[in-house]
């Protein structure tokens, strides 16, 4: 039993799954300090500090339906969102450069090598 859990731990999907959870979480305070350190501060300085998040009705006595609090985090989502999208898109920019350098041509086997000698060979007579 503990070789096959020994197997099942150290395959390679769940050995990669386990980077990308680590490296997600990583992403994840890089993404939050981009918009709560930068972007979020930018958009307070032009709306004048608009805060959503204290507007709320009251409904029948001491029931209290707290609606801006909902916006506040409908607009956070939406800058996540656009953050994401925008280092998403640079990344992809970067990759699409990448790829367009052209790639040296693969060196024959020896297969073909040895059919490209018997070629010339048979030119030549």
């Amino acid at each position: 039993m503990l070789q096959e859990f020994k197997s099942f731990a150290l395959r390679g999907n769940v050995v990669d799954m386990a980077i990308g959870i680590v490296i997600g979480g990583a992403f994840g305070t890089i993404v939050s300090s981009l918009v709560g350190d930068i972007i979020t501060p930018l958009i307070g300085m032009l709306t004048g500090g608009l805060d959503f998040s204290g507007l709320s009705i009251t409904l029948l006595g001491e029931a209290k339906l707290s609606y801006g609090k909902f916006l506040q985090a409908l607009f956070s989502f939406m800058i996540v969102a656009w953050a994401l999208f925008m280092l998403v898109k640079a990344m992809n920019t970067l990759k699409k450069k990448e790829g367009e350098k052209p790639m040296p041509p693969a060196e024959p086997t020896a297969d073909v090598k040895l059919l490209i000698e018997i070629r010339d060979l048979l030119k030549n007579k």
